[in-house]
Parts: C-alpha cells; structure tokens; sequence
C-alpha cells in the first residue's frame, strides 16, 4: 500500500519555479530553443504569444527580432523575471488561454509537456491565432528523459510512493501531436522527434531539484538528500562520463502548424 505523502509549504508535491535556480541550472533550455526560434521566424510588426515563457529569454529574442511579444506561465515568479526584462507578461493557465484572434503567431519552448490537457491547450492556441497564423514548438517528446523517469519512479516506489500518480509530464510521440492538430484544424508543417542528449551544468541532484519538485516535495528533506545520491549512484554509469559531467537522454519533439486563413470550414 502506498503512504500518504507529507505535506510542505505548497501542499504534497507541486513545482514551483525558482527564476535564479533555473537560470543556474536549466540555462540550457533556452540555449537549445534557438532552432525553434529560426523555426518561428519572427517578422517586425507581428505580435506573438509566447506560451510557458518562463523567465523571458528567448521572448526577448522575439522581441529584438521587431514584433510586439506577449508571455504568459503559470508560474509568478517566472512571468516577474520576465517583466523585468521589459517584456510585458501575465500569469495565465496554458489550458485556459483567453485571447480570440489576437496572434499572428503562438510560440512555445519546453513548456507544452507540463501542460497536462493539452487539447484545451491546442483548443485555445486555434482561438488565440488570427486566420493565417502559426503555432511553432518544441517540447517533451515520447522517450524524454527516460533513464531518469524510470529510476525517479522506481525510487518513489522502493518509497511506499506511486510516482506515477504526481508525475507532471506528458511527452507525445509525432503520430499523436500531428492527430491533436489535426483534430482542431492545423494544417502541420513540420514535425520532428529529435534526440538530443543534453550536458548538465552540475549534477543531475541539481536537475532533479530544478524539474522534479512534484516528486521531491513528497519527501522530508533528509528523504530527498537520500533519494538524490541514490539516484546519482544508481545512473552515474550511464550518464555521467570520468570527468563528471553529466549527460540526460533528451528527447524533443519540433513542430510547426498553420491556422488556415479560410476557418469557415468546420473542425473535426
């Protein structure tokens, strides 16, 4: 039988976004967004939603490319961080999106695989498009970061804890993104599942502490400092080399998909 989980400050589990710790340890998010912002294509004038923007890197690029950019998270601190780089931001639940053909294009990096509805998702990036616009993304997809996961559950099990049941990501494979468009009515331009192993700048305890609060917040701290240097001795093998560094078995999943500038036609 699995035990009830501890509570902490923000209740049992829960992520939170810490804009400095992200920095520090998850800059290189941002760093392997670029090709999904060449991807978008931002053009002076146009004015683009950035979806899950977190502290605001890449709005910012969107912004220095001319168009007029709006982020939205559901995290406060990550939208304050993003404020703070003159971006104009708002705190907003991906799933309830309240724009109606406002965009001419809605971008997102990283982000789509926290968003646990993700046909409301798509239901309101078709509203907030204008006829013609475009959704360009990057995200999770199907086999991300599966070494880790599977040690994180099996951890969380050896635990009395099913971590299945507070497991925050969702990671599709291209046949079921390119269906959930289809079915509100993009057109895909492109879809790609990408492999792409990424470095840590520090230890992967620092990349569970970053992204994996909603496991690590069922546990006392002496329980997470436990779980941590089980999981580091349990994985070094595999993903860290001699030197220390360390290496996650990323996967992404690339997309772009157009609004058509006919909707008269009725969605499926």
């Amino acid at each position: 039988m699995s035990r009830l989980p501890p509570q902490n400050d923000a209740g049992a589990g829960g992520q939170r976004w810490d804009p400095d710790r992200y920095r520090r340890n998850a800059s290189f998010v941002s760093a392997h967004g670029e090709p999904v912002l060449a991807l978008l294509a931002p053009r002076p004038g146009e004015r683009i939603l950035d979806l899950g923007c977190g502290e605001g890197t890449l709005a910012a690029k969107i912004a220095a490319a001319g168009a007029e950019v709006l982020g939205v998270d559901a995290s406060p601190e990550q939208v304050a961080a993003c404020r703070a780089r003159g971006i104009e931001a708002r705190v907003m639940d991906g799933a309830r999106l309240g724009f109606a053909a406002a965009f001419d294009a809605v971008f997102s990096n990283a982000a789509l695989h926290w968003m646990r509805d993700l046909d409301a998702v798509t239901d309101g990036v078709w509203r907030a498009l204008k006829p013609g616009g475009r959704f360009v993304a990057e995200c999770g997809g199907a086999g991300n970061v599966a070494t880790v996961r599977a040690a994180l559950m099996a951890a969380m099990a050896r635990r009395g804890i099913d971590g299945a049941a507070v497991d925050p990501w969702h990671f599709p494979s291209p046949e079921e993104q390119r269906a959930r468009l289809e079915r509100h009515g993009f057109r895909v331009r492109e879809m790609a599942l990408l492999p792409r192993p990424t470095v840590l700048p520090g230890r992967l305890a620092d990349w569970l502490e970053t992204f994996g609060e909603n496991f690590l917040g069922l546990l006392s701290e002496a329980e997470q400092a436990a779980l941590k240097s089980e999981m580091e001795e349990q994985l070094q093998d595999r993903l860290c080399d001699a030197a220390g560094v360390w290496t996650v078995d990323y996967v992404r999943l690339r997309f772009a998909a157009d609004k058509p500038a006919d909707t008269t036609k009725e969605r499926s």
